[in-house]
């Protein structure tokens, strides 16, 4: 197992509790996680998950390791304007950035070069250095210039994941949904899970 901490986008799209348990399931996993989380995030962790993502980097990571019952120094926040943070360069890139969920204005910025804060940078980082990248896109329906825009950035070696979960699992639950996209997520991460059986497996449990 890699050493190396996988970064973690939240941005304003519907779905913060796909983002919520990717981060969840890596700490679990062992894995260190760096955190990034847009203004318009911290609106929808209220709306949708009653959570506060604290505006202070130093304090959101001491509210969110608490909160997600993370080892010590195994989750650390950066915030939005932090250009000093390890993801803003080449020279000390994470393993893989997720960004999840991912506003169509988010991609339309790493589609386009666009760096006006650090997920936008990260993401950049990413594309140059070769490293995984993906981008879980929660909108529907989708414009041609959105369609767009992964087309691009699937050509530039990112992985473009909209949050389709399917139903094949006989989900009973809206956790049952959100962990069927997070196990999409972890299995292009390489990181084991057993949130759900795979196609042709037993049930689990």
């Amino acid at each position: 197992m890699s050493d190396r901490p996988v970064a973690v986008a939240l941005t304003g799209a519907s779905g913060i509790q796909y983002g919520l348990r990717l981060v969840s399931c890596l700490l679990e996993a062992g894995r260190p996680v760096q955190l990034l989380y847009s203004r318009a995030a911290q609106v929808v962790a209220a709306m949708e998950a009653d959570l506060e993502l604290p505006g202070d980097a130093r304090r959101a990571t001491a509210v969110l390791s608490d909160h997600f019952g993370a080892a010590p120094g195994q989750l650390a926040v950066y915030g939005r304007q932090e250009w000093t943070a390890p993801v803003a360069s080449g020279s000390n890139p994470p393993e893989a950035l997720v960004i999840c969920p991912c506003t169509t204005g988010t991609l339309a910025a790493v589609a386009n070069g666009l760096c006006e804060d650090l997920i936008d940078r990260a993401a950049d980082v990413m594309l140059k250095e070769g490293r995984p990248l993906i981008l879980v896109v929660r909108e529907t329906p989708l414009s041609l210039i959105q369609l767009e825009n992964m087309v691009r950035l699937r050509r530039a070696g990112a992985v473009v994941m909209p949050a389709s979960p399917g139903f094949y699992h006989r989900p009973e639950t809206v956790d049952d949904l959100i962990d069927f996209m997070v196990a999409r997520i972890l299995d292009q991460l390489g990181v084991a899970h057993q949130l759900m059986p795979r196609w042709g497996e037993a049930p689990i449990g």
